[in-house]
């Protein structure tokens, strides 16, 4: 089967499929034609554009694609609350997430852009207590053997957050949060973070809709970036991958009431 498929019924030679993919399709006299298939990876903006549904691409199929509801509207007032309404969720209540909400939740992050339509990145959803709980005190552990004859503002964070473990009992690595979210790609996929850093983003900002907070889990990021063995152990994730973020999921303890404001943004003109 060819890469491109076009009903030349349909097809009116437009000429839009050509201009959203200039390298990959060429207009030829019975409609468009993939000149370099071995480039096309798979984006299915050519699928996507296309007012006739005239054109097929084997690696985004037209039966796949969802027309746009244009019922919908979202304008800007309604999208500054939206993104600005996103909070980083610090206090959960105990209550587990069912597991149709999570695969919901997750299953919005794989529309994110990656670098190159690579993709890649999938997900492991920790909600065994005790692995929670032992995550926590490795990442502890790992902080204190990193605070030994250091004296960087980091490190001297690291000890008040193990301070307020010792004395008070708080988690502040996953903030007693239910769940957490591991996203993990393949260890010899490019820019792998930079795809993961989207897919969280997606998930993070869909997740009010569905009643949920999060939060990046950074001090449990920065333990795992440091391959500390124990922790990666404890989560066994397959050697052929690697583990590029982390969030905590549940259902938040507080409903904020304001957006908060942050520092006008630096702007050059050239």
């Amino acid at each position: 089967m060819d890469l491109i498929c076009v009903d030349q019924e349909k097809c009116i030679k437009c000429g839009m499929c050509i201009n959203v993919c200039p390298n990959i399709l060429e207009m030829e006299e019975n409609g468009p034609k993939a000149k370099y298939p071995e480039l096309c990876i798979g984006c299915g903006q050519c699928v996507a554009v296309c007012p006739q549904a005239a054109i097929d691409n084997e690696r985004a199929p037209l039966s796949n694609q969802i027309s746009f509801d244009q019922n919908l509207h979202f304008n800007s007032k309604a999208a500054t609350q939206f993104l600005r309404s996103r909070r980083s969720i610090r206090h959960y209540k105990q209550a587990s997430v069912p597991h149709g909400k999570l695969l919901e939740l997750i299953n919005i992050a794989r529309f994110a852009p990656t670098a190159g339509n690579g993709q890649g990145v999938s997900c492991t959803i920790i909600e065994d207590k005790d692995i929670l709980k032992k995550a926590v005190e490795l990442t502890y552990k790992w902080m204190e053997s990193m605070v030994v004859g250091s004296d960087t503002v980091i490190y001297r964070s690291f000890a008040k957050h193990i301070q307020m473990h010792k004395e008070k009992g708080n988690d502040t690595i996953l903030r007693d949060a239910p769940h957490i979210i591991l996203a993990t790609t393949p260890k010899d996929m490019p820019r792998g973070r930079e795809n993961t850093i989207f897919s969280l983003a997606y998930l993070e900002l869909y997740a009010p809709s569905l009643g949920l907070g999060s939060c990046w889990a950074g001090l449990l990021e920065m333990c795992l970036f440091d391959r500390y063995q124990p922790l990666l152990d404890l989560f066994n994730i397959p050697q052929d991958k690697e583990i590029t973020g982390a969030v905590m999921i549940g259902y938040p303890l507080y409903r904020y009431q304001r957006m908060v404001d942050r520092n006008p943004i630096e702007v050059d003109w050239l």
